[in-house]
């Protein structure tokens, strides 16, 4: 076989072809072309029809695009500027009321003044969700932090916000982003303690109203603590009556007469001044963060063994997602305040937050209902064996595994809720789309102002959607355990 060479024995080679480059088709743009746009007859259809969609938007709407006007005081005065530029009977958008407009559609009717404390209760946010959302990159985590850390601090200036409380965000953010640094679970503090403070931070008044909320909790665990070695049931029960009497009796009274002996009041802002995407965010946030446990709390229940619990959970579920959204929004609006004792206030929009989170968490219980029967019985079976009583087995087997593959219907679900707050208009509340367009509108200077204002807050609500929808994919690529 010494003598042997490539070109004399067949099918055995002992020598190296020189390298060559790939064929064109196989490589670079091309391949990409043909993969993608031109990969049968069917794609290949579609693709022109596509492009064909896409010249027809271009060649009818460039003009209007191109011709947009930035500064201009009222829409007779774009329309003038249009005319003057581009010759009479040209057209053209007049993206002057959004310059002019923008602090109504993020802040609604919230005091001018003000600003900086939704904008710090915005940035402090993000500190509270590092924790549960970007634990697992510490580079994604870093990107994270400084951008919130670099943005709210500007935007906090720019606003005029008192150095006091500067400062007090610069310490937080940075603290944040130090501390991730070394354990960023030691943030989890922070994100349980955030609601409190946002609420705080957004509608102002007397910091011992939190405080006292807060006291409920401890109270609970005090009791707890103390009945737990007498009677486990009892001590159970006491964990959560205490709480519950504490805030119905005496948080109140608590409050006022601490702030009558040290004052740590903020000016109040009323729930009607609320208005924009700082309405649409409080109540998708809330929503958010109250309906994924309600609704894995519903979704166990519809599966229990037990004939009540179940026959409540499905009775709850079916008849929420059997009532359109707006007819729950009226009953909190409108019909609540007749089965309330009278001189009874309920503030409108914790109304809302709390119908929207009802609502959310009966198609939240279906979907995860669908990630715990996907999973096989060996499951159950496997964490029976190894002795796990109910609880730990859904806490450290079952429901990891079910909301991992419940991810996108989650997610989903949490899309068309955010989308949904659009419909608080119909309970006299100022949402971006269509109440806060109607008032910008009902100035002279920009009656008859139209596509504007919709493109502008149909974009916003791509932004967000369109980045709650890429994490989720993040999180299923990271959370993948397929066997390549």
């Amino acid at each position: 076989m010494s003598d042997t060479h490539a070109q004399t024995v067949p099918f055995v080679r002992e020598t190296m072809l020189p390298p060559a480059d790939p064929p064109l088709r196989e490589a670079g743009a091309v391949r990409w072309l043909r993969e993608n746009l031109f990969s049968g007859p069917a794609n290949t259809v579609l693709t022109i029809l596509g492009f064909l969609i896409i010249w027809f938007l271009v060649s009818h709407f460039w003009d209007w695009i191109a011709h947009s006007v930035w500064n201009a005081d009222s829409l007779a005065d774009c329309r003038r500027i249009i005319a003057e530029t581009w010759g009479e009977g040209a057209r053209g958008a007049c993206w002057a009321v959004i310059r002019e407009r923008w602090n109504q559609y993020v802040f609604g009717f919230y005091p001018v003044e003000l600003y900086w404390r939704p904008t710090m209760a915005f940035g402090l946010l993000f500190v509270a969700l590092t924790p549960v959302l970007f634990s697992a990159s510490v580079m994604i985590r870093r990107i994270v932090l400084v951008l919130t850390t670099v943005l709210t601090l500007w935007a906090m200036t720019v606003l005029g916000a008192p150095a006091v409380w500067l400062a007090f965000a610069a310490v937080v953010l940075v603290g944040a982003l130090a501390v991730s640094e070394r354990r960023v679970s030691w943030l989890l503090v922070f994100s349980i303690l955030y609601p409190l403070m946002g609420v705080w931070f957004l509608w102002g008044g007397s910091a011992w109203g939190p405080v006292m909320v807060l006291m409920g909790p401890v109270l609970g665990w005090i009791a707890w603590r103390l009945l737990s070695g007498l009677s486990p049931m009892a001590a159970a029960v006491a964990a959560l009556v205490v709480p519950v009497l504490w805030w119905l009796l005496y948080a109140g009274t608590a409050a006022r007469d601490a702030e009558a002996l040290v004052s740590l009041a903020i000016p109040a802002v009323a729930s009607d001044r609320f208005g924009g995407f700082l309405l649409s965010i409080t109540i998708g946030v809330a929503g958010i963060a109250m309906s994924l446990p309600l609704g894995i709390v519903l979704a166990l229940a519809r599966r229990s063994d037990m004939f009540l619990v179940k026959s409540l959970a499905v009775i709850f579920i079916e008849f929420i997602r059997g009532v359109p959204l707006i007819a729950l929004l009226f009953v909190a609006s409108l019909l609540l305040n007749y089965f309330l004792p009278p001189g009874t206030t309920f503030d409108i929009i914790l109304r809302v937050i709390i119908m929207v989170t009802l609502f959310a968490a009966a198609y939240m219980a279906e979907v995860i209902r669908g990630g715990l029967a996907a999973l096989p019985k060996g499951q159950y079976e496997a964490a029976d064996a190894l002795g796990l009583d109910y609880w730990k087995a859904q806490r450290l087997i079952v429901l990891p595994q079910a909301l991992k593959i419940s991810i996108p219907g989650i997610v989903s679900t949490f899309i068309g809720m955010f989308k949904d707050t659009t419909l608080v208009t119909f309970v006299g509340l100022y949402d971006p789309l269509k109440s806060m367009s109607d008032a910008v509108r009902a100035s002279t200077s920009w009656k008859g102002i139209y596509w504007e204002p919709y493109i502008f807050v149909g974009a916003i609500f791509f932004l967000i959607c369109f980045g709650m929808s890429r994490y989720s994919m993040y999180l299923e690529r990271r959370l993948a355990r397929d066997h390549r």
